[in-house]
């Protein structure tokens, strides 16, 4: 996945569909399933910023709270000796591994934007 679209927060995808002569995506990063479609780049993301909108006034006539897309932690399954390793360098520079997390993210992040 490369280019996003953006919009009140919510990312949406951006895929062709060759045989259908359209494009197509969806809001990403939440498990709700909000899509969209349109035949140019202009008439897509018109329509991902409608689906936000319906997803939501749909959420406020259910008196539910909207996803929030990546709620701020996840899980991930790096393997034992990396596990360890970086556990001894975070107790070593006294930081907690979510420290070091958020460091080693930043820092690749910033190098990669």
């Amino acid at each position: 996945m490369g280019t996003l679209l953006h919009y009140r927060g919510y990312h949406g995808s951006i895929e062709a569909s060759p045989e259908d002569n359209c494009l197509y995506g969806k809001v990403q990063f939440i498990r709700a399933l909000v899509s969209y479609e349109g035949e140019t780049v202009a008439q897509l993301d018109a329509a991902f910023r409608e689906a936000v909108d319906d997803y939501l006034r749909t959420c406020a006539t259910l008196h539910q709270a909207p996803e929030t897309p990546c709620k701020g932690s996840f899980n991930v399954r790096v393997g034992h000796d990396l596990h360890l390793a970086a556990s001894v360098v975070a107790n070593r520079q006294s930081i907690s591994l979510n420290d070091l997390t958020r460091r080693a993210f930043t820092a690749y992040l910033s190098h990669h934007e």
